[in-house]
């Protein structure tokens, strides 16, 4: 197993090196940065060279890699165009970013095992009837229009009913929050919530839909008829053979769909007025700030291969027949 974790580590880092390459190169040529500037009749000509020489625009495609990738491998990932260090910057939004990614991950990993489990075993009833309608409704639901149904439709009215804010619609804290995380933990868990939920529905259906279906196929297997032929407890059966097994092809569809919940996030953040990754990508974007979405997307792309080699790894405690020789 160790082994092989470190041979798919090393493939790892040469496809992140390969990323960095194409997505620098696909970035650096999208546009100028300092078009802004280039437009400003009252911007002078020294100005503007100070700013590309600062910035490395001065230099070939290939020079200015290198030095974007000696600054990333440092972590601190260069300048912005505004002369910010990206790296501080970075890894402030980076945290309130995971505030909402790790535990609305968990919360729609246990939600989609759980309800694909119960629609399979209630294939054909009104459970699952109901079940995979509800999946389908929030996998065809824009996810903008989900905070927004929930921020306007139950955040408000909910506030406006026991007279105090119990969902915050805006921020990811107050802005007066003083004091140690256990005091500031109430005021997290209030912005939080939200935004966790609406990830969690554009999220978790999906899973719950490839759950059902491999679910389904473990119970008609071979091998699950012959431990109910053995007299093995109905609940052995269902732990030990028939979710275990099933887990396995809904755990690649977990590690794939990551990107998406990335995706997910850049949107939810925006809806909820969140300063996390995603609005900081979205300025980025807009301001042609190469070093910005560089980082966004490096830190982005080293998370979706962690989450693939995670995978890897959790097939061979999934399944004992798969082995890593």
């Amino acid at each position: 197993m160790l082994a092989y974790v470190l041979r798919r580590f090393a493939y790892s880092i040469v496809v992140l090196f390969l990323a960095t390459v194409l997505v620098f190169v696909l970035v650096a040529e999208s546009g100028n940065p300092l078009a802004i500037l280039l437009s400003n009749p009252r911007v002078s000509h020294r100005t503007i060279l100070e700013r590309e020489k600062l910035l490395h625009l001065n230099l070939p495609l290939w020079d200015r890699y290198w030095i974007w990738f000696s600054h990333a491998v440092r972590g601190d990932f260069g300048l912005t165009i505004s002369n910010h260090a990206v790296g501080p910057e970075l890894w402030q939004h980076f945290a309130i970013t995971l505030r909402m990614i790790i535990p609305a991950t968990i919360i729609a990993i246990l939600a989609g095992v759980g309800m694909g489990v119960y629609a399979a075993l209630r294939n054909g009833r009104v459970g699952d009837r109901a079940s995979m309608t509800a999946n389908f409704l929030f996998l065809s639901i824009p996810t903008f229009v989900i905070g927004v149904v929930l921020k306007e439709f139950v955040a408000i009215p909910i506030n406006q009913h026991v007279n105090r804010t119990i969902f915050y619609t805006s921020g990811e804290q107050s802005p007066s929050l003083t004091g140690n995380v256990v005091q500031r933990l109430p005021d997290y868990v209030a912005h939080t919530a939200l935004p966790v939920i609406t990830l969690v529905l554009i999220t978790y259906s999906s899973w719950a839909i490839y759950q059902r279906s491999a679910t389904l196929d473990a119970i008609d297997s071979d091998y699950v008829r012959l431990a109910r032929a053995k007299g093995l407890h109905p609940r052995r059966v269902l732990t030990r053979h028939v979710v275990r097994n099933a887990l396995i092809p809904v755990t690649t569809v977990i590690a794939l769909d990551f990107a998406a919940v990335l995706g997910g996030a850049i949107i939810t953040e925006n809806v909820f007025n969140w300063q996390g990754m995603g609005t900081w990508f979205i300025f980025g974007v807009g301001q042609l700030d190469i070093n910005v979405v560089l980082a966004y997307l490096l830190v982005t792309a080293v998370a979706i291969i962690a989450f693939n080699l995670l995978a890897d790894v959790l097939y061979g405690l999934l399944d004992p027949r798969i082995r890593y020789d």
